[in-house]
């Protein structure tokens, strides 16, 4: 009977700490479970270890580079036109006068370099965030044309320097903008594309200015009205370029930072643009800033053959440099810009069409410009903002002509048409052009 008792009390002690173990909130687990999981996180450690050392084995290294070499140079069809840069650089080593076909053999490789540049930058601004890379925009898409103008100060060839980076402001605002709007409004045909008009007035504001800087000095000059002659008008030249870029730094922090609000895109929410970036990055960070740095190498080397080759591809192929200088030089460095503007424009997407063509306008005219008399400044160079009467009020009159177009925030295919007929007026222009100071190149 003792027996009995006893029994019957330890199933009863039995079932209680059953019972307590149900009730507690935090049962340990057992050990054969806390082995598994530990397991499991063994595999998945070592895995992850597995995968970041292959990436930094030689190996793997090289897989990476081979990727990165395919999607920038393989898969972009104009990339074709890549030979054409050391057919130039072979052609100009070779005996004779060859000028002509060097210039345009450089003008050709230069054009998938400016494209490519453009891609870099903008794979390494989904890293960068918009702040900075608007900032990287800023710099790198118009590098084609700062190098080009670079080389062509450093050989005091300041007539090129102006009139190549007035073509491009007249390049973007007519021709690349209109072929935009007119290819959006061929695939949208029964309605108005919209864009913001508050970006679009700013922009156009910031441009008068520009044409306001360089208005003053070309005045002074043909009116004869100068404290001292021929050094007044670089003196006030310098001293408008230093308000400018400090008006386009002002620009900068406006738009990015303190009225970004204000800017964003119609009808397009953040997170959605925030996942479209997110699908579209095709290199990593470090392979974007290596390619950034390989092509701006290359196009600096063509650069200086394209533009030692200027005046004798004007004499050779009969052409006047003014119009070399204004019209065949910005197509090249703004391949990537036409491309890219027709391509969102297609898309509907407007904002970022204005941001690509009048935007890169806004930046030559406030920044590189300014940037180059500086740098003029520092080299010695009478560099100034007298782009003389002729090109002035070509500048001017088109500034008008886009901010007409603007001002209702709206587009079709026929204000595309309508600019791009104005550009074929332009460049018939200065294909009759002689530029008065083309003996002494300034």
């Amino acid at each position: 009977m003792m027996g009995a008792e006893k029994a019957e009390l330890g199933m009863e002690d039995l079932d209680l700490e059953l019972e307590a173990g149900a009730g507690s909130p935090s049962p340990s687990p057992s050990p054969l479970t806390a082995s598994s999981k530990m397991q499991a996180l063994d595999f998945e450690h070592i895995g992850s270890l597995a995968a970041v050392a292959e990436s930094l084995s030689p190996g793997g290294k090289w897989r990476r580079a081979l990727t990165s070499v395919r999607v920038v140079i393989l898969q972009a069809k104009i990339n074709v036109l890549l030979p054409f840069g050391p057919l130039a650089v072979m052609l100009h080593y070779l005996p004779g006068k060859h000028q002509g076909w060097v210039f345009l053999f450089s003008l050709i490789g230069i054009t998938p370099l400016a494209e490519r540049l453009g891609y870099a930058t903008e794979q390494l601004a989904l890293y960068t965030g918009p702040t900075i890379g608007g900032l990287l925009n800023a710099t790198f898409g118009n590098a084609t044309e700062m190098i080009i103008s670079l080389y062509a100060l450093k050989n005091g060839m300041i007539r090129v320097v102006q009139q190549s980076l007035l073509g491009s402001i007249l390049s973007n605002m007519l021709l690349v903008l209109g072929c935009a709007f007119f290819a959006g409004g061929l695939v949208h045909p029964s309605r108005d594309q919209v864009f913001n008009k508050a970006s679009a007035v700013v922009n156009s504001g910031l441009l008068l200015m520009a044409v306001l800087g360089l208005m003053f000095p070309a005045v002074l000059h043909f009116t004869h009205s100068e404290v001292q002659y021929g050094k007044s008008e670089v003196s006030l030249s310098r001293f408008s370029s230093c308000i400018m870029l400090v008006a386009y730094a002002s620009y900068l922090f406006f738009q990015l930072k303190s009225q970004r609000s204000l800017y964003s895109p119609i009808g397009e929410q953040e997170e959605e643009v925030s996942e479209e970036e997110e699908d579209e990055k095709e290199i990593t960070q470090g392979e974007a800033i290596c390619w950034l740095f390989v092509l701006t190498i290359w196009i600096s080397i063509l650069s200086g053959y394209l533009v030692d080759a200027i005046q004798g591809a004007s004499e050779s192929l009969n052409m006047p440099v003014a119009f070399i200088s204004v019209i065949l030089l910005p197509i090249v460095g703004n391949a990537a810009e036409h491309a890219s503007a027709i391509m969102f424009a297609m898309k509907d997407k407007l904002d970022i069409t204005l941001g690509v063509a009048i935007g890169s306008s806004t930046q030559i005219s406030m920044f590189v410009i300014p940037f180059c008399v500086v740098i003029g400044w520092m080299m010695g160079q009478q560099m100034d903002l007298n782009f003389q009467l002729f090109e002035t009020a070509t500048l001017f009159i088109t500034v008008l002509v886009v901010a007409f177009m603007l001002q209702e925030g709206t587009s079709n295919y026929f204000k595309g048409l309508m600019l791009i007929l104005c550009y074929l007026i332009v460049a018939a222009s200065f294909f009759v052009h002689v530029d008065p100071n083309s003996s002494d190149n300034k």
